[in-house]
């Protein structure tokens, strides 16, 4: 009930219904990248993907802000079902690897959402991605990764704001890609971003 509550005043707020564009929903496993705008992201991303999907579609987070106080953590983890990363790098000086938790939900079958930048952006087009994605399409080859290009969210809810702005805002999705043989991870991130360049380009 309260996941509906909250899905429903995300929308209300901002909008964000989604168009699959490149793709349908389907039960095969995935891992749908995005840009990052905002912390309303994670919300709207999650909200656009159909209901009997999201008990095995986990949001990645971060814990130095989802994982902070306890309304906060309840929402990620109680509501969302999220994944929540360190990514301040102090996991990985002590020997644990940040992206070992994304691992293991795929190992169970499960989806990801995640936001490959690694942090929110306030322009339209993403930034250069981070090597996380490219480790987990290398690992996990038979999973689909599917671009998506969330519009106007760094407009709707920029830093620093309490409260979302009424901006209309959309979740688009693309057609699914795969790591190819040989690909570099420079070749493949860049391929990858341009996925969703392509999104934010669509009329």
């Amino acid at each position: 009930m309260i996941d509906h509550i909250l899905i429903g005043l995300a929308r209300f707020l901002v909008g964000g219904r989604p168009e699959w564009r490149g793709t349908q929903p389907s039960l095969r496993q995935r891992i749908y990248f995005a840009n990052h705008g905002s912390h309303l992201d994670t919300i709207l991303l999650w909200a656009a993907i159909p209901t009997r999907l999201r008990p095995t579609t986990h949001p990645v987070a971060a814990a130095d802000y989802w994982g902070k106080g306890r309304l906060r953590r309840s929402v990620a983890l109680d509501l969302l079902n999220a994944v929540l990363v360190d990514r301040s790098g102090g996991g990985a000086a002590s020997g644990q690897d940040p992206l070992a938790p994304l691992e293991e939900t795929l190992e169970r079958g499960h989806s990801l959402i995640i936001f490959p930048e690694g942090t929110r952006g306030g322009e339209k087009l993403p930034a250069a991605f981070k090597s996380g994605l490219f480790r987990l399409a290398t690992r996990f080859p038979q999973v689909e990764l599917v671009p998506v290009y969330l519009e106007n969210m760094s407009r709707a809810f920029p830093r620093g704001a309490f409260l979302p702005v009424p901006i209309s805002c959309h979740v688009r999705f693309g057609a699914p890609l795969y790591i190819e043989g040989g690909e570099t991870k420079e070749a493949f991130l860049e391929r990858a971003r341009e996925a969703i360049v392509a999104l934010a380009e669509v009329n």
